[in-house]
């Protein structure tokens, strides 16, 4: 492991025993000066395991947290304070790179030298300091742009199970942040599996966005430690290029649900009394420590696409309860269109965003983003009568209904610049008033007489004419 620890005369170093172990809880004694909370000590006979200070539990003994496996650690083993928290780089160098939460690289490159290294907790932006206007984030995704809005320097929570286009829609994000707003993706995976993770940056590899994306991952054999703080090291690193390179970030954070389990974990390890449905009795604390610090400043902004896993469908579990208080929009994938092939598969029903209001985002497109809406909730209602009956039976208006909601689906799909190679189809990077403008275009029955697949994987609504010229 790399040493990010201050160097300092071995004669002058705070030494401590260690007294207790209780899996990855550690007591240890310093007789001379007490470790300040944060404070990252090296424990073992070879300095080899790391632990967090997360209590002082008398005047000479701290209790910590390991974040790298306890195995063959014992009492009366040595224990160093290295006088401050966990530090990981920060800085232009770090872009491309993969990291773990102490910010060591873990992408089999040479390591990073002459970064500047700064602590991982830190506090929130103050108020005084925030831009308190709110501005669209926009995407260059249609469905998003259109009817779930982002919020720039907000939080959205993407939810979406295997299978259904998440890694998909998650590096397009991550191209279209990078040509759009010139700024930088920062990926941070929570309770990751090493599978995903290394599928993930092979996927990011291959659609040329490594260069502007910073990963950092505290994966899911790792202790709870390591996983409840590497959202904290991801989170150093973005503020960076917010507050330093004055850049726009977007931070990608999988899954916000894992942080709260290692926090479940470390609250039993230290013997604290289980709150409601046996969480943390802290979770709504520990929840707002890391979302707080995703804000925007007149510098830059954190923009959050968080995906959320909801316990057993549960939307009144704790862990979603508290995480939804954060959010500003709410994106829901939906295995159904991925199946039909409407891609990206963005449930437009059931996603929703607080910025699409007419004093944000226009009395246009909120008005073409209610009659989307409404027109596909009618056709929601009528599939029942059309499977048992055909459209056939339906009224006039009825059917202009259908008509108007199945070639407003297709035009909500997309190509994908990162999936080119997959599908052929050179990918689109569409304008949210190219997006608006076709919307309403298709409501007012312009394209009634054509057909449905010629609406389908387009960018802007234009593209249309020359689709045509190639038949």
């Amino acid at each position: 492991m790399t040493d990010l620890t201050t160097e300092s005369n071995p004669a002058e170093m705070n030494k401590g025993t260690v007294v207790a172990i209780r899996g990855s809880v550690v007591d240890v004694v310093f007789p001379a000066d007490i470790p300040a909370l944060h404070n990252m000590l090296t424990v073992g006979p070879e300095s080899n395991i790391i632990v967090e200070v997360v209590s002082h539990q008398g005047k000479d003994l701290v209790r910590g947290i390991a974040l790298s496996p306890t195995r063959g650690l014992k009492r009366g083993d040595p224990a160093i304070d290295s006088g401050d928290m966990i530090r990981v780089p920060v800085g232009k160098k770090i872009l491309g790179r993969m990291f773990n939460v102490f910010g060591d690289t873990i992408d089999e490159k040479d390591p990073i030298t002459g970064a500047e290294l700064r602590g991982i907790h830190q506090e929130p932006v103050s108020i005084s300091r925030r831009v308190t206007s709110s501005e669209i984030f926009e995407t260059g995704i249609k469905a998003i742009d259109l009817l779930t809005p982002l919020e720039r320097g907000g939080k959205a929570g993407l939810f979406g199970g295997a299978g259904v286009g998440k890694t998909v829609l998650i590096t397009e994000l991550i191209n279209n942040t990078v040509g759009k707003h010139e700024g930088v993706s920062i990926f941070c995976g929570i309770g990751e599996r090493s599978r995903e993770a290394e599928e993930l940056y092979r996927d990011i590899q291959e659609a040329g966005v490594l260069d502007n994306t910073v990963m950092v991952f505290g994966q899911m054999n790792e202790p709870p430690g390591a996983r409840f703080l590497v959202g904290h090291s991801a989170l150093t690193m973005a503020e960076y290029f917010r507050d330093e390179a004055r850049q726009d970030v977007l931070l990608l954070i999988d899954n916000i649900f894992r942080f709260v389990q290692a926090g479940s974990e470390m609250s039993g390890l230290l013997g604290k009394m289980p709150s409601r449905v046996g969480y943390q009795p802290t979770l709504s604390t520990e929840i707002a420590e890391l979302q707080e610090r995703i804000s925007n400043t007149a510098t830059g902004a954190i923009t959050s696409i968080q995906a959320v896993y909801v316990p057993a469908d549960d939307f009144t579990d704790p862990s979603a309860t508290h995480t939804f208080a954060h959010l500003s929009a709410s994106i829901i994938l939906s295995r159904k269109r991925a199946s039909e092939g409407l891609y990206p598969a963005v449930e437009p029903l059931r996603s929703w965003s607080k910025m699409l209001t007419p004093l944000i985002v226009g009395e246009r497109h909120y008005q073409v983003a209610q009659k989307v809406r409404r027109t596909l909730a009618e056709y929601e209602e009528l599939k029942d009568i059309i499977a048992m009956l055909g459209l056939e039976e339906l009224s006039q208006d009825d059917r202009h209904v259908v008509n108007r909601a199945r070639r407003l689906e297709r035009f909500l799909t997309q190509p994908f610049v990162t999936t080119e190679q997959f599908t052929g189809m050179s990918g689109r990077v569409v304008d949210l008033e190219d997006a608006i403008d076709g919307c309403e275009r298709i409501l007012n029955d312009e394209f009634a007489e054509r057909s449905e697949s010629d609406l389908y994987m387009l960018g802007k609504i234009g593209e249309i004419k020359s689709k045509e010229g190639k038949k």
